[in-house]
C-alpha cells in the first residue's frame, strides 16, 4: 500500500502535465517557421491544427516552393483518429487510412487506401509486454 502511494505521489506531476498539454491546445494552430540565419527570412515549414477538445485535425507540411503535404484526421466521439486523409503538394487526395481499435482502445488495424479507394496494404499492430530484467 505505501508503495502504490509513492508511486501515485511521483506520478503525480506527469499526470497534471498531461491534462495541462491537452487544455492548452484547444482551438490552437501551431505555425512553425524556418528563419535564415543571416537576413531572418522567414519561410513557413509547419502548421498543425487542433480541435475544441484539444484533438490534431490537421497538418500541413511546407518548403520553399509552397505545401509539400497535407494531412487531416477523423477522430469518432472517444477521440481516436478513425480516418486520416493525406493530400499532395496540389491539395489533390493521394491516399486515406482507415483504423480499427482494440477493446483497449489502442490501434488494431490500419487499411491504406488510393483516392479511387482501392485498398493498398494492410498493417496490424501487436502489443506485447515485457518483462523488467
Amino acid at each position: 500500500m505505501k508503495k502504490l502511494l509513492v508511486l501515485a505521489l511521483c506520478l503525480m506531476p506527469f499526470i497534471g502535465l498531461a491534462q495541462e498539454q491537452k487544455t492548452d491546445k484547444k482551438n490552437l494552430v501551431i505555425k512553425e517557421w524556418n528563419t535564415d540565419p543571416k537576413g531572418g527570412h522567414k519561410i513557413l515549414d509547419h502548421v498543425t491544427t487542433y480541435n475544441v477538445e484539444g484533438q490534431k485535425i490537421e497538418e500541413i507540411e511546407y518548403d520553399s516552393t509552397g505545401q509539400k503535404w497535407r494531412k487531416r484526421y477523423e477522430r469518432d466521439l472517444n477521440g481516436k483518429v478513425v480516418t486520416e486523409y493525406v493530400y499532395d503538394n496540389r491539395n489533390r487526395l493521394q491516399t486515406y487510412k482507415k483504423m480499427e481499435y482494440n477493446e483497449l482502445q489502442r490501434r488494431k488495424t490500419q487499411y491504406t487506401y488510393n483516392a479511387k479507394g482501392k485498398l493498398l496494404s494492410i498493417k496490424q499492430y501487436e502489443y506485447i509486454v515485457q518483462k523488467a530484467n
